[in-house]
């Protein structure tokens, strides 16, 4: 069950791989995502001496949390993911020039999970290219719908 989907990752990148991992999140944050008041749209994810970690993503804070909370929306998160996979991510991100992009947020098993993608960036004829592409896809359908 999808919460938050990155549709501008596919427009950006060519996706290769996809990885789920987890989240260390704190309560609050949990709350306001099943809320549904999560935004992964600015975020990206970088490594760090061996681990994975999320920047940028914004979780807006209920309102009804515990006053002793002082939330953070922007902060750090890490993402859990196994040795093996960030392993092969550190190789394929520092020596074939790929990036990290996070694709959607979902439950799985009642936990937040985040699917990331290993992604080459696309130039802006590509961009192009794939426009057209669509055009012409919802040209044939219109054609075929009247025709």
């Amino acid at each position: 069950m999808s919460i938050i989907e990155n549709r501008k990752a596919t427009h950006d990148y060519f996706i290769e791989e996809r990885f789920e991992a987890g989240m260390a999140l704190e309560g609050w944050e949990v709350k306001a995502i099943r809320a549904g008041r999560a935004n992964i749209k600015e975020s990206y994810v970088l490594l760090k001496e061996g681990e994975v970690f999320l920047f940028g993503m914004h979780i807006s804070p209920l309102i009804s949390t515990s006053s002793h909370v002082k939330p953070d929306p922007t902060r750090t998160r890490k993402l859990l993911l196994h040795a093996r996979e960030i392993s092969r991510l550190i190789g394929k991100v520092e020596r074939a020039g790929y990036a990290l992009v996070p694709l959607d947020l979902h439950f799985s098993k009642g936990r937040v999970k985040l699917n990331i993608a290993l992604a080459k960036g696309k130039k802006l004829h590509d961009k192009r290219e794939d426009e057209k592409k669509r055009e012409w896809q919802r040209e044939k359908a219109r054609l075929m719908r009247n025709g």
